[in-house]
């Protein structure tokens, strides 16, 4: 893993950055369509074989729901591309296909994907850390606050509730509601997609019955809901991670030195849809995920960006705060 650069080293980088990933924006049709077909279709057949297992055994559709999970990830992504204006030329089709995705994945498309927007323009500014972050505090902050959010901070980021406890609730709870201070377009989303669940559901129950659909679904979305918010926690959590005040904020210092590259065996790369190249997409979110690692090899603009494997991300779970003084991420009892 790299060494964390100097927060003006964006400065040094030449701006023909966008010259040089400009060439891997643009999306090819033909990939899309076959991504869709690989990713949606698997994810069905799994489904209904997970439905007709119950017959035979329960541990044997909860054997498959790991690998089911694992393409339920694969269409979030194409729905996450969609939103980003990536996956397709056409903004019609791409929120057509975006929300589609996103309904599987229990997400509203136009509220996540505007809060997702907010993230990117956002990511590693201590002055705008509302929406769509891992909640962070600095070591400031959390010294100087009362009892209660220390506690309720602590909790927030204990392990089991991060990814596991947190994962259900944001997707079976929290995505059918919208924020009070939110768009009629966000408003409109989360009500569609609430609609949209309710009719999958309603269908479920007059066809398969819905103990059936409970007894598939739920372990399908908890494993898909830990292995990404896992994903997005450790994009933006790890030793050497950049975080600065608004007024020095740089977006090219955010994407290269506070989006790490997870560098994952090449079976999770392709179910995570190549998201660990996340240096590489919060540079240039139009670039498709498809793209992503061919945008990353051959560019030297992407040579130093901190490098996370399997074993090395684990360290990011002991990173709670926010040190503005040391410049890193420090635990709770920081020497």
């Amino acid at each position: 893993m790299t060494s964390r650069q100097s927060p003006d080293r964006s400065r040094d980088i030449d701006k023909s950055w966008r010259d040089a990933v400009a060439a891997y924006e643009q999306p090819d049709l033909r990939r899309s369509l076959w991504q869709i077909a690989n990713s949606f279709l698997p994810y069905f057949a799994l489904w209904w074989l997970m439905i007709e297992s119950l017959s035979v055994s329960y541990w044997l559709t909860l054997a498959m729901a790991p690998l089911a999970a694992g393409f339920l990830i694969r269409v979030f992504i194409i729905s996450h591309d969609c939103g980003h204006g990536a996956f397709f030329r056409s903004r019609t089709t791409s929120d057509i296909v975006g929300a589609i995705a996103a309904v599987l994945a229990f997400t509203p498309y136009g509220s996540w994907t505007y809060q997702h927007k907010v993230h990117h323009a956002s990511s590693g500014d201590l002055d705008r850390r509302d929406v769509g972050d891992v909640w962070t505090l600095t070591v400031v902050e959390y010294g100087e606050a009362p009892w209660w959010t220390r506690a309720v901070y602590r909790f927030y980021r204990f392990p089991l509730v991060m990814f596991v406890l947190g994962p259900i609730f944001q997707f079976f709870i929290a995505n059918r509601f919208y924020r009070s201070a939110t768009t009629a377009i966000e408003r409109r989303s989360v009500l569609r997609t609430n609609i949209a669940l309710a009719a999958i559901i309603a269908a479920a129950s007059l066809t398969i019955g819905f103990k059936a659909y409970v007894m598939v679904q739920v372990p399908i979305m908890i494993v898909a809901g830990v292995g990404g918010v896992w994903l997005f926690y450790v994009q933006h959590q790890f030793e050497g991670v950049y975080w600065e005040r608004h007024e020095k904020w740089d977006y090219v210092a955010q994407a290269l030195e506070g989006s790490s590259y997870y560098k994952l065996p090449k079976l999770l790369q392709w179910f995570s849809g190549n998201i660990g190249f996340h240096h590489v997409h919060h540079l240039s979110p139009r670039v498709p995920n498809y793209n992503l690692e061919r945008c990353h090899r051959g560019q030297p603009l992407f040579r130093n960006v901190t490098q996370l494997t399997m074993r090395t991300a684990l360290r990011s779970l002991r990173l709670r705060l926010w040190d503005e003084d040391r410049r890193e991420m420090v635990g709770f009892r920081s020497d």
